[in-house]
């Protein structure tokens, strides 16, 4: 199994569901996170977890638990690593998922018992750690008898959907970055150690665990979400425009006509996401998007951009050079983004696969299960069966103008 990561499941002392798990975007963990940083400094978190602040971090959710729901918990298990749990009765947390939580150090490769006190637990209600790709055991039971699959077993792969995606980046040699693109954008590199320090924490970049222990050193970007909300609205009012009808609308709107700051934090819980883009545009003396593909232009372009910016501060964090980003998930299919992101950067992109997590997932089970040696025999197969496509830049002085642009409208919104 794999999933996104912060969100959670609580076991009670029978290993059953405790009701309701609740959703990173629900509105409790406004105020957790605020009373979280009173008890302790964000500096201080962030030395032990090494991972970017964000409100709905699980060590903030946890803390928006009541204490009867907490005291009633046998077993905290990251959400993956809970569906692993239903289906072997192993309650096992795999370090990629652990490592999203903010209560993972991953310098000692261990829960942080300071933060599980501050999210109100007791270290004996996180589960062990595994490393990616741990056979855990047999299906239960009971689904075997279902299924037919007596002889199956259960895997901890890599439970975080990125940790499988990068895994299953058809890359050899240095100088790449990965793009992983969907709903949120994710853009890093993969390091061999943590890089924890002061400028890291305040540009917000995060350490991850990926297989072997590897670090995804990365920053979230909005991603995609703006224009599924956009869509979403517009199919509200009775025009369900679909994703390629809006590529190809985008591809006909005017260049540059108007651009906004992604990481806005108007963008993230909107009523109205169309609505929020254009207010953007009209406070920065820029013209409304007309069209549903005026507005997708703008999501694309800007979209670009920003990657640009993550891109140069992944230079400047670990002095290495970055001459190709490889773009993976879903993301990955959308053509005019990924030209729009080799522009903006004046390097090649490559895109692809986009079933990245999928590909990822099976890969660690292979190796788990002596199917395959190592990683790198996975991602030679993978670029063998799924040869990615590859965008070289092009306009770059036009691209180059308007990176000036945008990064006036980042100091002033």
């Amino acid at each position: 199994m794999d999933s996104w990561g912060v969100d959670y499941v609580l076991l009670d002392a029978d290993g059953e569901l405790i009701s309701p798990a609740f959703h990173y975007r629900d509105s409790r963990n406004k105020a957790s996170s605020k009373a979280v940083l009173k008890r302790l400094e964000w500096k201080e978190i962030y030395e032990e977890t090494g991972l970017q602040f964000i409100n709905f971090n699980t060590l903030f959710q946890l803390a928006a638990e009541t204490p009867e729901r907490i005291t009633r918990a046998s077993k905290v298990l990251p959400l993956a690593d809970g569906f692993n749990h239903l289906l072997s009765g192993v309650p096992k947390a795999e370090a990629s998922l652990a490592s999203t939580t903010q209560l993972y150090d991953p310098r000692k490769r261990a829960w942080s018992s300071r933060l599980a006190e501050l999210a109100g637990l007791r270290v004996d209600q996180l589960p062990d750690i595994v490393s990616s790709g741990t056979p855990l055991g047999p299906l239960r039971r009971e689904i075997a008898e279902k299924t037919g699959f007596g002889n199956a077993t259960v895997v901890a792969g890599l439970s975080h959907d990125t940790a499988a995606a990068v895994a299953a980046t058809p890359v050899e040699g240095e100088g790449w970055a990965f793009l992983s693109s969907g709903t949120w954008s994710l853009i890093g590199m993969e390091l061999e150690e943590s890089l924890i320090n002061e400028q890291t924490r305040e540009m917000n970049f995060t350490n991850e665990i990926g297989y072997g222990h590897s670090v995804r050193f990365l920053k979230n970007v909005i991603g995609l979400w703006l224009l599924q909300e956009c869509r979403r609205r517009w199919a509200e009012k009775g025009d369900d425009l679909g994703y390629d009808e809006l590529c190809h609308l985008a591809g006909l709107a005017e260049p540059f006509a108007c651009l906004i700051v992604p990481d806005d934090k108007r963008f993230f819980h909107p009523d109205d996401m169309p609505a929020e883009i254009a207010g953007f545009c009209r406070e920065t003396g820029q013209p409304e998007p007309a069209d549903p593909g005026a507005y997708a232009r703008c999501c694309f372009e800007s979209l670009a951009l920003v990657y640009r910016r993550r891109v140069d501060e992944l230079r400047e964090l670990t002095g290495r050079a970055v001459d190709r980003v490889h773009v993976l998930g879903g993301g990955s299919r959308n053509d005019l983004l990924n030209q729009f992101t080799a522009n903006a950067l004046a390097i090649p992109v490559a895109a692809g696969p986009a079933e990245a997590t999928a590909l990822g997932n099976v890969a660690v089970q292979a190796i788990a299960l002596s199917r395959l040696p190592d990683l790198e025999t996975a991602r030679s197969i993978i670029a063998a069966s799924f040869p990615p496509r590859i965008f070289l830049p092009e306009q770059k002085e036009t691209w180059a103008t308007a990176n000036d642009r945008f990064s006036q409208l980042c100091r002033t919104s």
